[in-house]
Order: structure tokens, then C-alpha cells, then sequence
């Protein structure tokens, strides 16, 4: 009996002392969990992935959950790490192994560089891996099954040990009876041959686990496909102008939403343009210094005494000349250093009044559209408008009176819903340039009234030569007097509309075709003057 209840105690102390397992490949603490749990519940898209994988690929409904929050961890935790094979569960070494080839893949940095701290795009991660996942868990079916069945003779393994150590204790109270040596006896065999099969199982798993053919390959191209897909929707974001603070406090379901729509819109092809032309405007801006004196080019006369020229200012140091240099300096007849530098002189509203007629259906330059033209380079000169703190109007014209208007204040946020909607509305019909330049006249006038502000610019963005009637032009030259707005105008896929006989030539101050924009440095200067 004492032999007995010693080799008892001793298999019971292995059983007590089995390592712990995890059913989780990636290491994470509370606060990971929370943000997949969160992110889960606001994606209606990881809801239907859970469910087709749980539905064909999973009879309990658990191990594929766990590799869906696997995936999602390791793309949105900054430092992600595995957890050694021997501490996972047997059911979850299939996982395990899906994990190491995901994370060990050379695409995997790149992908992770766009995902790390950002649960939307770790979810996008998630649902591009969709199909490469499906094709490793078809595979990974008997290596499952095994690796279940392990599962449960570690239970049993467990559970016969709960049964031996009550046996045992109830052998006690019967010490040094047959009764008692038989219960120890059997004791000990059932649990030692769960035991033994439980082991047998564990390693049945792995070894089924680590033979999953083609793992490396596929885990390869699937972090690939994900790292493109999150890069071209972060790129679709930027070239809409939508920043990456913007997107961090925008709810999960909004920014789907808006990631849709963008992806499907009418502009959808033209994306690259759009960001192109922003860029660029941005690049000009930040070569632009307001009130810098640029290229010195001679000496001139005036009372700009930051520009005085040394031989002026000693005259500061001699009492008896410092009357003098007061009297020049109220003259304005002070010697200064003179200048030439581009410099811009807007200060009112930024109005682009773009043509949406039939024909701007057409290809342009580059097979692009000529509405796409014309809307990148309004959304550029939105950016212009939104970085020197001026209004910006678009309005959008087609025939006679047909029109719309779509105003984004300086002192108001500018909602990229609403940035989407000016881009994407198109009228159709025939061309009007009095109704445009009629309504922004008006919409300067306006500002006037209320702020007194002046110099506004209008750019006309059109593919067509149409007539104005002389009563309106007299009327048009009037406004553009008293108010002091310049007008730009961009001509599209309509050379005779730039001719220098053309209403559009009389009309404007500085006039292009949209060859000119097809070269940064010959556009350049539209986006540094305005």
C-alpha cells in the first residue's frame, strides 16, 4: 500500500505541475483584448468572417475566433510576440503555426508599419487575409482534428487525476484493506493511460501542425495583399485630404462609410490625381514666404524701413542728420533695397467655378477625364483656401442658371463628406459662363458688405468658348473695379477657348490650357499667386 500511494503521489505531481495553456498565439494584455473585442463588435465585415469560418472550419466554434484575434493583434500591437508552441494549447498549435509564417513573412514590417496603434487598419489586415486564411484552414483540417482530439485526452488526463487524488483519499480512510489497495490500483492505471494518450495526442498535433504544406508561400503572398490593400485605402485618405489625425477620432463605422465611398465614387479612378495636384499645391505653398523681399534687383525709393540700405541708417548716428533722415522718411524719398519676388495678393474668398456640361465626360490629357481635371484642381485650390485662412466657394455650372454652390468657410471646420459631395456632383447640359462668374461676382460682393474684405480670386475651369452679352460685361468689369478680384482661367480639351480672340481670354487676367498642367513647374506659379 505505501508503494502504491507513493507512485500515486508522484504521478499526481506531474499532473499538478503541467505548464499552462493558451488558446492565444499572440501574447496581449486586458487593454489589447478590449481593442479587438471593441473593433469587433463596431465591423459588421469581421462578424461575417467569424461566422463563415466558424460555420466550415471550426465544429466548436473556438479555435477560428482565436486565429481572427491573432491576426488582428499582431497587425495592431506595437511590439507583437509569440508565445512558445509548448505553452499553447493542442487545439490551437494550428493557429500557432499560421501565426509564425504570417509574422515571419518579409511583407510582414511593411504591413505593420501601416497598422501598428490603428484598429481599423489592423481590421482591414484582417479581412485581406480572409481568403489566404480559408485556404490554410482547408488544408489545416486533419492537423486540426488531432490537435482537438489532444485537447480532450488532456482533459481526460486532468479529470482522471481529480478522480485518483478523491479514490486515493477515500483509500486512506480504508488503509491496509484489500478494498483500498484495489481503488489505488485502479486508480493509477486509469489515470496513467490518460496520461500517456494525452501525450501521445500532443505530439500527434504538432507533428501534423508543422507538416501544413505550402504555409510559407501563401502566409507570404497573403501579408502581401494586405499590406497593398491598407497602403492604397491610406493613400486614397491622403489624396482626399484627410488626415491621419482626422481618421484616429473618426468612429469605426464612419470611416468604413467614407472608405466605400471613396473606393466607388465617381472620381474613384482618379484618386492619384486628386493627391498629385494637392501635393503639389502644398509643395508650393511651403516655398512661399509671405512678405519676403526676394531677389534683390537695384535700389529704389521709400519708407519701408526694413528694406533701408546702410548708408541711410548712419545717417541715424549724426545728430545734426537725423532731422534730415526724419523728413526723408515722411517724404518717403528714404534709398531702400529693391526687390523682386513673386508675392501673393488675394486676400478675399478663393471661388472655383468648375463646368460640369456634358462634354467634360471627355478625356483629357492622360485618357483622365476632363471633370477629373477640373476637380483636382478645384480640390487643390480648396487647400489653398483652408491653409492662407480664406473662404473657398466652388460652384458647379452647366447651362444657363443652372448651377450650384458649395461653400466651406475659413472659421468652420471642412467636412470630407462635404468635400466628397462638391466633388462628385455633376449637372450636365450645356455651357454658361455668365451664370458662374454672375454668382461668384455676388458672392464677393457680399463678403464685402460683411467684412469689408477685397481682392478675392476667381478660377474659371472650363471646356468650352461661349458668349457673354456686352450689358453683362459692362456690368461684370464694373464689379471686378470696385471690388479688386482677379480671374484666373483654366481651359480644358478646348484650345479655341484660349485663343487670344476668345470671350474666356478677355474675360480672365491669367489664362491656361490644362497642357500646362500636365508640368508641375508650369503650373507652379497658379498655385503660388493665389
Amino acid at each position: 500500500m505505501d508503494e502504491l500511494a507513493s507512485r500515486a503521489g508522484a504521478w499526481l505531481a506531474r499532473t499538478a505541475t503541467a505548464p499552462e495553456r493558451h488558446t492565444a498565439a499572440v501574447v496581449a494584455d486586458r487593454f489589447d483584448r478590449v481593442t479587438w473585442h471593441d473593433t469587433y463588435e463596431q465591423s459588421a465585415a469581421l462578424r461575417d468572417l467569424a461566422a463563415e469560418l466558424g460555420d466550415h472550419h471550426d465544429r466548436h466554434g473556438h479555435h477560428t475566433a482565436d486565429l481572427l484575434t491573432d491576426v488582428f493583434l499582431a497587425a495592431y500591437k506595437a511590439g507583437p510576440r509569440l508565445r512558445e508552441p509548448a505553452a499553447m494549447d493542442p487545439s490551437r498549435l494550428v493557429n500557432h503555426q499560421i501565426m509564425t509564417a504570417l509574422m515571419e513573412s518579409p511583407e510582414f514590417a511593411g504591413l505593420h508599419r501601416e497598422t501598428a496603434g490603428d484598429p481599423y487598419a489592423a481590421a482591414m489586415a484582417v479581412l485581406a487575409q480572409a481568403g489566404a486564411l480559408r485556404g490554410l484552414l482547408e488544408r489545416a483540417r486533419d492537423a486540426q482534428e488531432r490537435g482537438e482530439r489532444a485537447e480532450q485526452a488532456q482533459r481526460a488526463a486532468v479529470a482522471a487525476a481529480t478522480a485518483a487524488d478523491e479514490t486515493l483519499q477515500e483509500a486512506a480512510e480504508e488503509a491496509g484493506t484489500a478494498r483500498a489497495d484495489d481503488a489505488v490500483r485502479r486508480a493509477i492505471g486509469t489515470a496513467e493511460a490518460a496520461e500517456a494518450a494525452g501525450a501521445a495526442a500532443r505530439q500527434a498535433a504538432l507533428a501534423a501542425a508543422t507538416a501544413l504544406p505550402g504555409i510559407r508561400a501563401t502566409a507570404r503572398g497573403a501579408v502581401a495583399r494586405a499590406a497593398e490593400t491598407v497602403r492604397q485605402e491610406a493613400a486614397l485618405m491622403r489624396a482626399w485630404g484627410v488626415g491621419s489625425g482626422e481618421l484616429e477620432r473618426m468612429p469605426f463605422a464612419e470611416r468604413a462609410r467614407l472608405a466605400e465611398r471613396l473606393r466607388t465614387g465617381r472620381l474613384a479612378r482618379w484618386a492619384d490625381l486628386i493627391g498629385r495636384f494637392r501635393q503639389m499645391a502644398d509643395g508650393e505653398r511651403a516655398r512661399k514666404v509671405e512678405n519676403t523681399t526676394g531677389e534683390l534687383v537695384g535700389v529704389t525709393l521709400g519708407d519701408d524701413l526694413s528694406r533701408v540700405i546702410p548708408s541711410e541708417l548712419a545717417h541715424l548716428g549724426l545728430p545734426e542728420l537725423r532731422a534730415v533722415f526724419a523728413a526723408r522718411y515722411a517724404a518717403g524719398e528714404l534709398m531702400l533695397y529693391d526687390s523682386r519676388g513673386e508675392q501673393t495678393t488675394g486676400r478675399g474668398a478663393i471661388i472655383a467655378c468648375v463646368d460640369t456640361s456634358h462634354s467634360m465626360y471627355e478625356e483629357g490629357p492622360g485618357g483622365i477625364t476632363r471633370e477629373a481635371w477640373a476637380k483636382a484642381c478645384a480640390l487643390a485650390l480648396l487647400d489653398q483656401a483652408r491653409a492662407a485662412g480664406r473662404d473657398f466657394v466652388g460652384i458647379l455650372f452647366s447651362a444657363p442658371g443652372r448651377f450650384e454652390v458649395f461653400r466651406f468657410p475659413a472659421d468652420e471646420p471642412a467636412p470630407v463628406d462635404r468635400t466628397v459631395d462638391f466633388a462628385e456632383t455633376f449637372l450636365g447640359g450645356g455651357t454658361s459662363y455668365q451664370t458662374p462668374l454672375s454668382a461668384a461676382g455676388e458672392l464677393l460682393e457680399a463678403e464685402f458688405d460683411d467684412t469689408a474684405r477685397m481682392r478675392g480670386d476667381i478660377v474659371m475651369i472650363t471646356d468650352d468658348d461661349c458668349g457673354v452679352t456686352e450689358q453683362w460685361t459692362r456690368a461684370w468689369n464694373d464689379t471686378r473695379h470696385r471690388l479688386g478680384f482677379r480671374v484666373f482661367g483654366l481651359v480644358i480639351g478646348a484650345p479655341r477657348a484660349a485663343a487670344e480672340d476668345s470671350v474666356l481670354q478677355a474675360l480672365c487676367d491669367n489664362l491656361r490650357l490644362i497642357e500646362d498642367l500636365t508640368d508641375v513647374h508650369g503650373t507652379a506659379d497658379l498655385f503660388r499667386v493665389i
